[in-house]
């Protein structure tokens, strides 16, 4: 049969939609702010004889809102790293899966009854929300051949533009609909039920463990890869890992790629209603696309990364990463400067900005791939955690230098130390990526 020689592909279509569920969950909240905002269905009369509607959150508030999935995803990632080490993927993402749906089902009611009680949801998705890239590890690890390893990885660390287009274009329909913004949520909360559900059914953790997968499917996915990388029983290098300069540089171009990646996500819906004055539909619509523009871009550039050959692996590497992280970063810094009047300016450098970043699958992250083979999983797990980080730092800076959302100025500064921090990252990585393997991935005996 045909699939026998492309199950791989139906496991990347299926866990793509799943991270993209899982993300779209918790990014909600980022878009339906607006709309809460004008909801004044419920809430209380201030002593001046004002109505406060009780969805209309402060800076400080909001800031505590996105901050509780940045705490859920840090204390989540390690105890998931270990379960993903000791049962799989197919299990632990299943259970996330469905912990995240439930908690997404109840931000309404939490938000209409107790504030705490929504903080607590919050950081409670944001647990579940750790176990994406592990996941993405073990799928690329496991089942994408070294000769298409970009493609995998492009195609599982684009889910946040799906996720952010998808929702950012339905929430912005139905927050102007009769059903409201609530129903965003129920209805992103059903079809990630959906999802895992067919997550359970197909995945499989071994490729070889199944007769799904076919002996010429199976012989393509082990090509050039070592004994050792094939091995299910190896000791992982913790220590040589965190003092590799090649890994740690991994680690830097990653944590301010996905710093400016997580402003996109979260602040485009606020910069663009509240400082270019678009409406909310229109501000829908031009999120969806300024995220959702990458992901043509993406995928194209990883079958070119994959594919061509007429240039090395380490060319094309640091070619890659001045595009995703160096380029990406003055598009970036540069928004904060075009006045108001040039709109269009401003959503051309986002655009330009997100296409930029889409192509980091062919920088840090195969960089990362070549270096730590079988350890890669690994690798790609701290990248949760320093995303982590990165759900710290954007709201805290928008937090330290923004107290009025409509003042451009403000923003100015968020944008610049982002984007010239992304230009020296870059800099810094032409001394230290490769597309050399490490020594310790050859070693089998115990670290």
């Amino acid at each position: 049969m045909i699939m026998e020689n492309y199950y791989r592909f139906l496991i990347l279509i299926i866990g793509f939609l799943c991270l993209s569920s899982l993300c779209s969950n918790y990014l909600i909240i980022n878009f339906t702010f607006i709309c809460m905002k004008n909801d004044l269905s419920d809430g209380y009369t201030n002593l001046n004889g004002s109505f406060h509607g009780i969805y209309d959150y402060d800076s400080n508030e909001k800031a505590y809102i996105l901050w509780s999935v940045a705490i859920g995803t840090f204390l989540g990632t390690f105890p998931l790293h270990f379960l993903y080490t000791k049962f799989g993927a197919k299990i632990p993402f299943f259970i996330c899966g469905l912990v995240s749906c439930c908690t997404t089902a109840l931000i309404p009611f939490s938000a209409k009854t107790n504030y705490y009680f929504l903080i607590l949801l919050r950081f409670i998705q944001g647990f579940a929300y750790s176990a994406d890239f592990a996941a993405i590890g073990l799928i690329n690890g496991r089942w994408a051949p070294v000769s298409e390893v970009t493609i995998f990885m492009s195609i599982l660390t684009c889910f946040n533009g799906i996720a952010s287009t998808i929702t950012n274009v339905g929430t912005g329909l139905l927050c102007e609909s009769s059903l409201g913004w609530k129903w965003s949520y129920y209805l992103h909360s059903i079809f990630g039920f959906v999802l895992f559900g067919l997550w359970y059914l197909v995945y499989i953790d071994y490729p070889e463990d199944t007769q799904r997968v076919s002996d010429l499917e199976l012989k393509k996915i082990q090509k050039d890869k070592s004994e050792a990388h094939l091995s299910k029983k190896c000791d992982v290098p913790y220590k040589k890992l965190l003092i590799s300069p090649v890994i740690l540089c991994v680690w830097l171009n990653a944590f301010f790629d996905l710093t400016a990646a997580i402003m996109f996500s979260t602040y485009v819906p606020i910069y663009l209603h509240e400082v270019l004055k678009f409406e909310i539909k229109t501000t829908g619509f031009l999120s969806s696309l300024i995220l959702g523009m990458s992901i043509p871009v993406r995928i194209f550039f990883a079958i070119i990364s994959d594919k061509v050959k007429l240039i090395s692996e380490m060319l094309k590497i640091h070619i890659f990463n001045t595009v995703s992280v160096g380029v990406s970063g003055v598009f970036f810094a540069s928004i904060g400067f075009i006045p108001i009047e040039y709109s269009g300016w401003s959503v051309f450098c986002f655009v330009m900005c997100m296409c930029c970043i889409g192509v980091n699958s062919g920088g840090f992250y195969k960089s990362a791939y070549y270096h730590s083979r079988q350890f890669n999983p690994i690798v790609i797990t701290a990248i949760q955690w320093i995303k982590c980080l990165a759900l710290f730092v954007a709201p805290a800076l928008v937090n330290i230098f923004v107290s009025d959302e409509s003042n451009r100025s403000q923003w100015t500064w968020v944008f610049a130390i982002i984007g010239g921090c992304m230009v020296l990252t870059n800099l810094i990585s032409f001394f230290i990526l490769t597309d050399k393997s490490a020594e310790w991935t050859e070693q089998t005996e115990k670290f």
